[in-house]
């Protein structure tokens, strides 16, 4: 007699998938390795050409993007939005959630939020606090909130109660409760249609460019079906970034570099952390999803089942800046680091929720199902399991194999063709460095004048960056989804060693 499954039990299925592929992928590349290593030496050889092409494939969208991101930044968008009747209606709602973070770090993304050159007097800040760190967050809230005083329309603090039924403890569950809030206020005292307000939700170190909310309203008004798009802009990771080791800038530039790359593949993009909508979506979906670890890219599955698939992303080419990850120490750096990658790499949970809820969406073409469905297990399968088989296991057959094979052209000419094909790639990344160099702040006086030396060549550690941290938080994290050992939301660390210079 066959038991039938519970739905439960068949969603537990689902999220075993992406870590059976990962752990059957390494499983096979160490059987072949043994059994027939001049078959791994060949897919090998393979696999490396193929993320050649991948390379420069993607170098091609990332100075797509660095254009259109250089063009973006000298345009005056306040004249812009002045030239447009409608612009004068549009309000900004700014979702800030804190727990422990100090008032330096939050001081200076009020002042971002100050300095914006769209008008003061239509953005309204929603500072939303936790109540179980509320000893330490309402101090600051109340501080800013009398250095503040008039600055904005609007300084909403909410605070989120703890312990709530069914929710998982985190950002998304804080920001759900603060957008029910700010919807009680915009019915009861700012009396605004929905349709004229725009949301954004940001990390509370998120310091936005001077011209990003006049930016982002110019493109609201010039999309079309713009209620139904996300807004998504360059992240870069800056504000502490002359502190930081050269191994965490390597990553958090990694992070920066790939995100640009997809900018010019709207097709592809899902929203990550800060991000903008309007609040007429927003409402539609009931908020943030509050019980998941990554509710910044859930938000846009919501929107796109509500609406059948009548949803899309709209890259923004402005910048909002945000903390690299620091810690107290350089060990605890490296820990804070990892943590970080592990939980963006706990967006794995994604995979299930679209492989249960797509079938039943029979009105959104197959097509642009399974392209999201392809788009993002693709995406965080290679990120498990590319840099060990570049990096690692690729030399696993050279290892295992024996002296007759040892003495096939083959054998031989691995290493060197090996040899090649990662010289070229790390040629590519020569590009990158160079890039990466004029997006950083200006040298503060506290650096030495040879930092600039050491930041071209600290890309020569971006082998160990892919591996330390990239499989195998992301190889952590789908194996804790496959073993149902369900992530928390770790709060990453502000850590500031200088004042802003």
């Amino acid at each position: 007699m066959t038991i039938p499954l519970s739905d439960r039990q068949k969603y537990r299925l689902l999220e075993m998938l992406p870590g059976v592929f990962v752990w059957g992928t390494f499983i096979a590349m160490f059987v072949v390795s043994f059994a027939r290593p001049l078959w791994a030496m060949t897919f090998i050889i393979l696999f490396d050409t193929y993320w050649l092409f991948r390379i420069l494939y993607w170098l091609i969208y990332l100075f797509g993007s660095y254009k259109k991101f250089r063009h973006a930044i000298r345009v005056d968008w306040r004249a812009k939005i002045d030239a447009l009747p409608e612009s004068h209606e549009i309000y900004h709602a700014i979702f800030l959630p804190t727990v422990q973070e100090p008032y330096e770090v939050i001081q200076t993304t009020f002042e971002s939020l100050k300095k914006s050159s769209f008008p003061n007097e239509r953005m309204i800040v929603v500072y939303a606090l936790e109540e179980r760190t509320k000893e330490h967050a309402l101090p600051i809230a109340e501080r800013l909130a009398k250095e503040y005083d008039g600055v904005f329309r609007k300084i909403l603090i909410t605070i989120h109660p703890q312990d709530v039924p069914g929710e998982v403890k985190g950002k998304g569950a804080n920001i759900a409760y603060a957008g029910r809030r700010f919807q009680e206020y915009v019915d009861t005292e700012l009396k605004v249609p929905y349709e004229q307000i725009l949301v954004s939700s940001f990390d509370v170190d998120t310091c936005v460019h001077p011209q990003y909310f006049s930016y982002l309203t110019n493109v609201f008004l010039t999309t079309p079906n713009r209620l139904r798009t996300s807004y998504q802009p360059v992240p870069l990771f800056n504000n502490n970034i002359w502190d930081a080791p050269a191994l965490m800038r390597v990553a958090s530039m990694g992070t920066t570099f790939w995100l640009m790359t997809e900018q010019l593949r709207p097709e592809r993009l899902f929203t990550f952390s800060s991000h903008s909508m309007s609040f007429r979506a927003l409402v539609d979906v009931g908020f943030w999803q509050d019980d998941i670890v990554t509710e910044d890219s859930r938000i846009f599955l919501q929107c796109f089942l509500e609406y059948d698939g009548d949803y899309t992303i709209t890259p923004l080419f402005l910048p909002v800046s945000m903390d690299t990850v620091l810690g107290d120490s350089l060990w605890e750096s490296f820990q804070n680091l990892y943590k970080q990658q592990r939980r963006w790499a706990w967006g794995s949970e994604h995979i299930p929720y679209m492989l249960w809820n797509f079938p039943r969406a029979k009105t959104i073409p197959w097509k642009r199902r399974w392209h999201y469905i392809w788009t993002i297990w693709e995406g965080m399968y290679s990120w498990a399991t590319a840099p060990l088989v570049l990096f690692v296991m690729g030399r696993l057959p050279l290892l295992a194999a024996g002296s007759e094979i040892q003495r096939t052209a083959v054998f031989q000419s691995t290493p060197f063709i090996l040899q090649i094909l990662m010289f070229l790639a790390m040629a590519g990344m020569a590009s990158i460095a160079l890039m990466s160099l004029t997006i950083i702040p200006p040298r503060p006086r506290y650096s030495s004048q040879y930092t600039h030396v050491v930041m071209l060549f600290q890309w020569l550690l971006l082998p160990i960056s892919m591996v330390l941290f990239g499989s195998f938080p992301a190889i952590e994290s789908q194996t804790r989804l496959m073993l149902g050992k369900y992530l928390g939301f770790h709060v990453t660390k502000k850590v500031r060693k200088h004042a802003n210079v």
